[in-house]
């Protein structure tokens, strides 16, 4: 049986003492983000990914060793990565979640946008079919979001990231599982995993990690 923990945190849950538990790379990164609330988000999936391991390994939070080196340029803002697990970390507007599990897996969440440019957007991640398919009116902002956290989870889950071009992504391709997560109302997220089985989805509280 396939199974993934989900993780939520909200950014208002971050002390400035969760900084201390970082690798040089990682608060390398942190510096670099410009806005609080992007120092935030990173933050608190930092700390998610390594109290939650922590907890697993039995180790302090400071000592797990992560990889997040790009497969294509070699630095280090790509998928998160530690031996004998794999992870998937996503954020947007207050929301942080951490997907852990034993197969390649992605997770995405949004905070729908009513004032998004759907159409343009939508014609350089969609397909004909999908673009046909979007509604209209106060929905299409809501389902335009909908396709977009799958395909996003999926190329999370395979390691290319937004390189792949997304209008070719299928909504289900063969050999994933791609199942869309209820987080909150103005929210849509979607995981994916590469396997057979469809997963049994844990959804937890990060608070009790953190």
């Amino acid at each position: 049986m396939t199974e993934v923990e989900v993780w939520w945190g909200r950014i208002e849950q971050v002390r400035a003492e969760f900084a201390d538990d970082l690798d040089p790379v990682e608060l390398q990164r942190l510096a670099a983000c410009h806005r609080t609330e992007d120092q935030a988000r990173f933050l608190l999936g930092c700390t998610i990914v390594r109290r939650l391991l922590a907890t697993r390994l039995s180790l302090p939070a400071a000592s797990i060793k992560l990889d997040r080196t790009c497969p294509e340029c070699g630095k280090p803002h790509g998928k998160v990565r530690t031996e004998g697990v794999e992870l998937s970390v996503t954020h947007s507007g207050e929301l942080v979640g951490v997907a852990v599990g034993d197969r390649p897996l992605g997770i995405d969440v949004e905070k729908v946008d009513p004032g998004i440019d759907v159409d343009g957007v939508a014609r350089i991640s969609l397909s004909e079919a999908e673009l046909a398919a979007l509604p209209q009116g106060d929905g299409r902002a809501r389902a335009f979001t909908t396709y977009w956290t799958r395909k996003e989870a999926i190329v999370k889950a395979t390691g290319h990231g937004l390189r792949k071009d997304l209008r070719t992504i299928a909504r289900t391709p063969p050999g994933f599982q791609v199942i869309e997560l209820n987080v909150a109302p103005d929210y849509v997220a979607a995981l994916a995993v590469i396997s057979d089985q469809l997963p049994v989805v844990h959804t937890k509280d990060a608070q009790v990690l953190i």
